[in-house]
C-alpha cells in the first residue's frame, strides 16, 4: 500500500499536497481499500444506516440564477410560489404518516420574504407537531441578513429560538472562487460560506458538509474543498456527516461531466481518507442510483441517507420506503440500522407498506 495510505491507517493526517499527489497519482482501487479500511475502523464491518426525511421547497423563487439548477423561478413568473402555513402543515403530515422524523426547509433565495415568515411557519411546525426542523443553506441565511439588515448571527437566533435545530451543507457545490464564478457568481463566496457554517456551529446548529463533483474542477480544487471542510470541523466540530455528489444535467448553459464510476469512488474514499475528524460519509442513493450506492458502502461510506420524501430540485434514483431502505442495505450485505439527525440509532417506525408519493 502506498506509504501514504498506510499513514492515514495508522491514524496520521494527510497534508494538502499529500493529498493531491495521492489523489492525481494512485490507483484508485488502492485508495478505495483504503477508504474501506478506515471506514470499518469507524463503524465496523456490518452496519450500515439510513434515515427518513421530506424536503419542504417553500418556495421556487430565487434570484441567484446558478447555470446547473432548473428548479428556480423569477418572483414574476405563472410558476413561482411560496407555501402556506397550511400547505407546509400538510406536507409535513403527509411525511410523519409515512415515517419521516425530519423536516428539511430549502428553497430559492427569495428576494423579499420577511423574517416573520420564516419564524411563523417553523414555530408553527414545531408547535404543532415536536419534529426536527433542518433547513437554511448559507446563501439563504445570507440573503435574510441583507433584507432585515441584521447580522447573520442574530436571523440565527431568531430561528433557532422558533424551532430550528439545524442546518444543511447546502451551496458549497465546489470551494474555490474560480468554481464558484464559473457555476454561481452571484452566490456567497467561498469566505461567506465558511464563516455562516462557522456561525452556526457556534449558535449550536450542526449540520452536514457536501461537495458536487462532474463540473469542471481540478484535483487541486477537490482537495482544496475538502481541506477547507477539514478546517471548519476541526474548529467548530458541527459537521456530523459529508456526502459528495455528482452534478446532474438540468440546464443547457451548464454541461455536466460524466464522470465514470470508479473515478466517483476513487473521489468519496478520497473523502473518507482525507476528512479525518468527520465520522459519518453519506452515500446518497438518490443521486448515484442504487447500484453504485451498495458499492459506495464498500469504499468508505457507511449511511445512505435515504428516503428522502419528495425531491423537486433533483432527479431521484432512489428508495421510496423505509421497506424498501431496509431490503436494499440487508442485500448490499449490511445490518440496517435507522438513525435520527444525530446518527443515534432508532426503532424502524413506518408500517412496511407505506411507500413514499
Amino acid at each position: 500500500m502506498h506509504a501514504s495510505l498506510q499513514k492515514v491507517l495508522e491514524g496520521e493526517r494527510l497534508s494538502y499536497s499529500e493529498g493531491v499527489r495521492l489523489l492525481t497519482t494512485v490507483d484508485w482501487f488502492e485508495i478505495c481499500q483504503a477508504g474501506w479500511e478506515i471506514r470499518c475502523q469507524k463503524h465496523g464491518t456490518q452496519q450500515a444506516s439510513y434515515t427518513m426525511f421530506r424536503v419542504v421547497n417553500y418556495t421556487n423563487v430565487c434570484t441567484i440564477d446558478c447555470k446547473f439548477c432548473s428548479f428556480q423561478e423569477k418572483q414574476e413568473s405563472q410558476f413561482a410560489y411560496v407555501l402556506s402555513k397550511q400547505e407546509v402543515f400538510q406536507k409535513v403530515e403527509e411525511a410523519l404518516n409515512c415515517g419521516a422524523d425530519q423536516i428539511f426547509f430549502q428553497g430559492g433565495v427569495h428576494p423579499t420574504l420577511s423574517l416573520d415568515y420564516y419564524t411563523n411557519i417553523l414555530a408553527s411546525v414545531k408547535q404543532k407537531y415536536g419534529v426536527h426542523i433542518r433547513g437554511f443553506s448559507p446563501v439563504e441565511l445570507l440573503n435574510l441578513s441583507k433584507i432585515t439588515h441584521c447580522s447573520v448571527g442574530e436571523i440565527l437566533k431568531a430561528l433557532k429560538n422558533a424551532g430550528l435545530d439545524s442546518v444543511p451543507g447546502a451551496g458549497a457545490e465546489l470551494l474555490t472562487e474560480r468554481m464558484r464564478q464559473q457555476l454561481s457568481p452571484q452566490k456567497c463566496t467561498v469566505e461567506e460560506w465558511r464563516t455562516i457554517m462557522e456561525e452556526c456551529h457556534h449558535h449550536d446548529l450542526p449540520g452536514s458538509a457536501t461537495m458536487v463533483v462532474g463540473g469542471g474542477e481540478t484535483i487541486e480544487e477537490i482537495v482544496m474543498h475538502l481541506e477547507t471542510i477539514r478546517q471548519i470541523q476541526d474548529k467548530t466540530k458541527g459537521f456530523y456527516s459529508f456526502t459528495p455528489w455528482l452534478y446532474q444535467q438540468q440546464t443547457k448553459r451548464f454541461k455536466a461531466q460524466k464522470l465514470r464510476p470508479d473515478q466517483f469512488l476513487k473521489i468519496l474514499a478520497f473523502s473518507r481518507i482525507y476528512l479525518d475528524n468527520i465520522d459519518n460519509l453519506e452515500t446518497s442513493v438518490m443521486v448515484l442510483g442504487k447500484d453504485l450506492g451498495k458499492i459506495a458502502l464498500r469504499v468508505g461510506a457507511n449511511d445512505i441517507s435515504s428516503v428522502v420524501i419528495e425531491e423537486n430540485v433533483l432527479k431521484s434514483y432512489g428508495l421510496s420506503s423505509e421497506k424498501e431502505a431496509i431490503d436494499y442495505l440487508q442485500d448490499a450485505g449490511f445490518v440496517p440500522q435507522r438513525r435520527d439527525f444525530n446518527y443515534h440509532f432508532i426503532s424502524p417506525k413506518s408500517p412496511p407498506q407505506h411507500a413514499v408519493a
